[in-house]
């Protein structure tokens, strides 16, 4: 049977980026019916320990569980993968290689569009495991774009406000840090602020922000459906 290609979402990380993923991936699918849209199998498990914890020497390898859930997405026949965690592909590239998966990636995808933009300079607002593994500061200084990330006490608030739309508490107050970590990262010479944790999009008043936000989801979304539909 030709058409469109199976997408596995290796999801659950967290729960509410996985829906604001699929929801992405149907706007973005130029679809004039149920039919025109993405075939897709989501593996959704919260149990995966904490990416950024283990990144920065505090936590369980989460390698077995992401082997585990792209094993269950390939035998279900899936054949493109698109993981909606910015710190997962610190540990997916490798995994989906060996499972045969093409793999959309997050961070590339992000990187090609800001490139494509011109930007000289982005602010990251990220886990501290996806600073420390520098998986935006390697994909954006490759393209030459240099990186901006917050200071410790602003990276702090970063990491407060992912753990609030985790825990789907966040509020007014998670919603002002992150603007104001913004502002300061433009402040510094950002040209564009990127939303590179999936929770921070959920939280995060784009229309507040001094300059554009760049939300890798959507980004993903648009190149999961390019791949699909070919």
């Amino acid at each position: 049977m030709s058409g469109p290609r199976l997408v596995g979402v290796l999801g659950g990380m967290g729960p509410a980026a996985t829906v604001d993923f699929y929801g992405k991936l149907v706007e973005e699918t130029p679809a004039t019916s149920d039919q025109g849209h993405v075939p897709v199998v989501i593996w959704g498990d919260p149990r995966v320990p904490d990416r950024s914890k283990n990144l920065i020497g505090d936590g369980e390898d989460p390698t077995p569980y992401l082997r585990r859930g792209i094993e269950g997405l390939k035998q279900a026949g899936c054949q493109v993968l698109a993981v909606p965690c910015n710190t997962a592909h610190a540990f997916v590239p490798r995994l989906a290689d060996e499972a045969g998966l093409e793999l959309a990636s997050i961070i590339e995808v992000t990187a090609d569009a800001l490139a494509a933009d011109g930007v000289r300079a982005a602010g990251v607002l990220a886990t501290t495991g996806t600073l420390r593994a520098g998986l935006y500061a390697e994909a954006l200084r490759r393209r030459g774009v240099a990186v901006i990330e917050p200071d410790e006490p602003g990276q702090r608030r970063v990491v407060a406000a992912i753990g609030a739309v985790k825990s789907g508490a966040a509020g007014p107050d998670h919603r002002r840090a992150l603007e104001e970590v913004s502002r300061s990262l433009v402040d510094r010479g950002a040209e564009r602020v990127v939303a590179a944790c999936t929770e921070i999009v959920l939280a995060l008043d784009a229309a507040r922000a001094p300059v554009p936000v760049v939300d890798p989801a959507r980004l993903l979304a648009r190149r999961v459906a390019e791949l699909a539909l070919g």
